[in-house]
């Protein structure tokens, strides 16, 4: 994460790119196909596509109003600038993206995207955000509203990242997150290979039918976490009180940090904990049913 944050702060231009300053533009692509271009203090005013299949552009404390602006894009830089709620839809089907100090006011950004990095970014209207995108690294970001967020997205680095909204990283795959806060409800639904480190978890049925879900010194909250996951490791996590029914019908191996309110039929596998409120086994439990549950 060091050398994304370098490059995500250098700031650099390139002096050989074409530089349009203090311009308005507005309508349909008007800078359709720009190649090598550095644009300073910029708007874009309502209109469509503004920036569609352009290569090599670089956005410096400009303001986007109109929807679409960067479509089937190769390799762009956006520093200090603002996407209005009228920029939505506005980063789709492309490549290579550095975005550092923005507000972004629009929805649906990032869809169908690759090789993505966001630094000290703000989503405060976030909802169906990052769909399908691959190669995506966070740092410093905040997401707000973010229901649906991250849909179907693979290989994914977040460091330092607060979340708030519903449905989060469902379908997703290789996920590496630290240092967070995720305030979600049906988060990690149906996801392979993730980690995640000393983060907090909050939300409702946290991580259902995930496969190589792993968590690590994370605090774990809300009402059936972790049930039906295949593959699943907790190392040195705690529980909030409210983090009952834990681990039905999962394969499980946690080492949990003191209380844990209740343990519903684990699959398989072994559980340690402090101290445990309830221990619920019943004949709903399926096979092999051989879980161990310790007090330490």
């Amino acid at each position: 994460m060091e050398k994304t944050e370098k490059k995500c702060m250098s700031g650099a231009s390139d002096a050989s790119k074409r530089v349009i300053s203090g311009a308005e533009f507005g309508g349909e692509r008007p800078l359709y196909c720009e190649k090598h271009l550095r644009l300073e203090n910029v708007t874009i005013h309502a209109g469509e596509s503004a920036l569609k299949e352009t290569v090599d552009i670089e956005a410096v404390a400009c303001r986007f109003e109109g929807k679409y602006p960067f479509w089937e894009c190769d390799g762009f830089t956006v520093r200090d600038c603002l996407f209005t709620e009228g920029a939505r839809a506005a980063l789709w089907y492309s490549r290579g993206l550095e975005m550092s100090d923005t507000l972004v006011e629009a929805p649906k950004m990032f869809r169908e995207m690759s090789d993505l990095r966001l630094c000290r970014v703000k989503l405060p209207h976030a909802h169906e955000t990052l769909w399908r995108c691959s190669g995506i690294r966070l740092e410093d970001v905040e997401a707000h509203e973010a229901d649906y967020i991250f849909m179907h997205s693979r290989d994914i680095e977040i460091d330092r990242f607060k979340l708030l909204g519903n449905y989060s990283f469902q379908y997703c795959k290789n996920v590496v997150i630290r240092h967070s806060d995720l305030q979600t409800k049906d988060a990690f639904w149906e996801t392979e290979n993730v980690t995640v480190y000393d983060s907090v978890l909050n939300g409702e049925y946290l991580g259902w039918y995930s496969k190589n879900l792993r968590l690590v010194r994370c605090h774990i909250g809300g009402t059936q976490p972790l049930c039906y996951a295949e593959g699943l490791v907790l190392e040195d996590c705690t529980f909030a009180e409210d983090a009952d029914l834990a681990f039905e019908y999962s394969e499980v191996q946690a080492d949990i940090r003191g209380h844990v309110v209740s343990v519903k039929n684990p699959r398989s596998g072994r559980i340690s904990a402090g101290s445990y409120g309830e221990i619920i086994l019943d004949g709903n439990i399926k096979a092999p049913a051989d879980c161990e549950i310790l007090t330490k």
